[in-house]
């Protein structure tokens, strides 16, 4: 067993969904947040005897500022939802700085693109100034900046973006939070014998037919953008845990070693600098 990957990391991204950060479209959920920067903080000041750099990739904005303009159903527009971003995306980060705050933490937002990343200039400015951040005690709060890109140039989705932050600033662990226990070997909704997934390795293509990739019946997209983005992540040693998000203290109880969720293991393991 890999129970030691989460205990021995040092630099966790952490990845929270739009449906858990808005409570499934309703709006910032205030408690959730809370919940989630408390345990942010501890691993930051180290409650545990362990010190540990923290990365947050929050989903959300777009619905936050849905919510923000009254608008009760999700424009098609590309600037329509360019203007939802940026109008959700101050109530985001307010709330997350607020919390944080509470909690003794300083924050940074922090918004890509693809073309930040494409670019090697770029790249290594982004690198330098996360790796700063995290040097200094901050919680970078990252985005994918929804108000300057369009469909040709977008990450996708933020389980993407989250495993380009992992290989960014080479994490030791990436965990994707989600409103699922985890992965399962098929639809447990449709078929009563599937088993969960405690662990696995990642990139393996197994993962992806479980996942509804080519091939399979199971038409569970969400969880196949997971499996991919630890297959990128694993790229730079990176392994990935998929959890539920509301599991009570789960980024505490990670660290500590238990097994909560799914982790797929990086093939190759970071080497200690």
């Amino acid at each position: 067993m890999s129970s030691h990957v989460l205990q021995d990391a040092r630099r966790i991204v952490v990845k929270v969904g739009s449906s858990l950060v808005t409570n499934e479209g309703r709006g910032l959920d205030e408690a959730a947040i809370e919940e989630w920067s408390r345990q942010l903080a501890a691993l930051v000041h180290g409650d545990d005897g362990v010190r540990r750099e923290v990365i947050m990739v929050s989903s959300g904005a777009v619905a936050e500022g849905m919510k923000r303009l009254g608008w009760a159903t999700r424009p098609k527009e590309i600037h329509e939802l360019q203007a939802a971003a940026a109008v959700g995306q101050m109530g985001l980060v307010q709330m997350y700085e607020t919390k944080l705050r509470n909690h003794h933490v300083g924050s940074a937002q922090v918004l890509l693109t693809h073309a930040d990343l494409a670019d090697r200039e770029r790249y290594l400015n982004a690198r330098s100034t996360l790796l700063t951040l995290l040097k200094l005690g901050v919680v970078p709060v990252i985005n994918e900046n929804d108000t300057v890109v369009n469909d040709e140039i977008k990450f996708g989705d933020n389980d993407t973006l989250g495993a380009l932050v992992a290989n960014l600033v080479d994490a030791d662990a990436y965990v994707i939070l989600t409103d699922q226990k985890g992965l399962y070997t098929a639809d447990p909704r449709r078929n009563p014998d599937a088993q969960f997934v405690h662990e696995a390795q990642a990139g393996d293509p197994q993962l992806e037919a479980m996942a509804g990739g080519a091939g399979s019946s199971v038409g569970t997209g969400g969880m196949l953008t997971k499996i991919l983005a630890a297959k990128r992540a694993a790229g730079s040693g990176t392994s990935t845990v998929i959890a539920w998000g509301r599991e009570p203290d789960v980024l505490l109880r990670l660290t500590q070693g238990e097994s909560i969720g799914t982790l797929l293991v990086a093939p190759t393991h970071k080497t200690s600098a």
